[in-house]
């Protein structure tokens, strides 16, 4: 009987995984309709006639069809997304869709938000390179570059919605980061007085840094085409460029996608920046654990096939790969620092 349990759950496991993106697709309409914010502006739980009546009348040439919204409830209800109450009323039985610690983080105007990434992730220039999956494996390539005829950055440079979208996504999980390290690991900041941060997108990560230690000069470096919609942030220069060729010097922040082979030059072109005495380069990137248990383990080993996907060489890393990329860059000595967030604060210091 325990066997035919055991084979029985194997088959339940296998449904669910093949589904899963039911979940993803679910949280995307709950974004796209602002939902979380519409209970939050309530102050409470509220009905679904009272969610699908605050949907803005001028996006819609006919009433929402709120049958299929309640499906797709139900289910976000059973992920633990939003809350569900029974209630009675006026003689009439009402169910009351409340947020949990999961929706408020899908709040709009939420100094924290990871809706944004949501709608990035979901969207339909990301999910396309996913059907390629199997065929990089036979054949090697970039599914993204399989998908779309060039690579991610390319992409981004001729296409502005896409772009944005990407920055806006970088943007809100960079502003999560950022907080959890100046909150709580601000020492690594400590005798630096200009930094740099290569591939910077447009500025929110490097002008979260500035404004909590106003001693520091920080600069944002990214490409031309990034730079150009950078807002202005007190104390922060934009200087666009290559990371490949050349890096302003300072003390240097960096996060990056890219092959070993990449990451070494970056490394180099950050030693060549750098001030010959006290410098240090910080790193903040996910460091794998194939078999841990921390809340995100299993988060960073999806996101490992997400940078094999959609970008060029691009994973996550162990820290023994971590150590030997770090060497090869010319940074004999590190130190990593695990926070409670996804990625882990990895300081490096020149040979």
């Amino acid at each position: 009987m325990e066997a035919n349990q055991s084979v029985l759950r194997g088959q339940a496991e296998i449904w669910k995984y093949m589904f899963s993106f039911v979940d993803s697709m679910a949280l995307r309409c709950a974004v796209d309709f602002r939902i979380a914010d519409i209970i939050h502006s309530h102050s409470g739980p509220i009905t679904l006639s009272q969610i699908v009546s605050s949907f803005p009348s001028d996006d819609y040439s006919s009433p929402p069809d709120i049958t299929s919204l309640a499906r797709i409830m139900r289910l976000l209800v059973r992920r633990n997304i939003f809350t569900a109450t029974a209630h009675h009323s006026n003689g009439e039985d009402h169910t009351l869709y409340g947020l949990t610690d999961s929706s408020r983080w899908l709040l709009h105007d939420s100094e924290l938000s990871l809706g944004p990434i949501v709608l990035m992730q979901t969207q339909s220039w990301l999910m396309a390179p996913w059907h390629r999956f199997s065929q990089c494996v036979k054949e090697g390539g970039i599914a993204f570059n399989k998908t779309h005829g060039r690579d991610l950055w390319q992409f981004m440079s001729e296409n502005s919605d896409f772009n944005k979208l990407f920055n806006d996504g970088m943007e809100c999980s960079a502003k999560i980061v950022l907080k959890t390290i100046i909150s709580e690991y601000k020492s690594v900041f400590d005798n630096i007085t200009s930094l740099v941060d290569v591939g910077g997108g447009t500025g929110v990560a490097i002008a979260e840094i500035v404004k909590s230690c106003p001693h520091i000069h920080g600069i944002n470096f990214d490409l031309p085409h990034v730079i150009a919609t950078a807002p202005v942030y007190p104390g922060v220069s934009h200087v666009q460029g290559d990371m490949f060729k050349c890096i302003p010097r300072a003390d240097v922040w960096i996060m990056h996608d890219w092959s070993d082979e990449d990451c070494v030059k970056i490394l180099k072109n950050c030693k060549k920046a750098m001030p010959e005495r006290n410098g240090k380069l910080i790193i903040v990137d996910a460091v794998l654990e194939a078999e841990g248990d921390d809340l995100f383990d299993d988060t960073r080993l999806v996101f490992d096939l997400v940078m094999l996907v959609h970008c060029p060489g691009g994973k996550e890393r162990t820290k023994i790969e971590w150590e030997k990329l770090l060497k090869q860059g010319g940074f004999s000595r590190y130190n990593i620092i695990k926070i409670p967030a996804l990625p882990s604060i990895i300081e490096a210091y020149p040979q």
